[in-house]
């Protein structure tokens, strides 16, 4: 089950969690060309390894254990597996 960023990241956008993440699979970067137009970080759930280095490391509690999202920010799974289809479409 990998791990998603909800609603608090939001205006957020601390990086701390790109940072921790071993697998760099949370994005974008604060250097990439799409951190400016982005209202929050995401993580790429098909490579996430479930480590939880991301979770400690966030000032806003914004990550979560897909099982564990709370009902509220459930649709945040597909809203981060979305942005990443459509970045590597655009990488393509």
């Amino acid at each position: 089950m990998p791990y998603v960023i909800a609603e608090p990241c939001i205006g957020v956008k601390d990086t701390a969690c790109v940072d921790a993440c071993p697998v760099d699979v949370i994005h974008p970067r604060r250097d990439g060309a799409e951190f400016a137009t982005v209202e929050q970080l995401y993580i790429f759930p098909d490579d996430c390894i479930d480590c939880a280095a991301c979770v400690p490391v966030c000032p806003v509690s914004a990550i979560y254990l897909a099982e564990d999202l709370p009902e509220k920010w459930a649709h945040y799974e597909r809203i981060n597996a979305d942005w990443y289809a459509d970045y590597r479409k655009s990488r393509l």
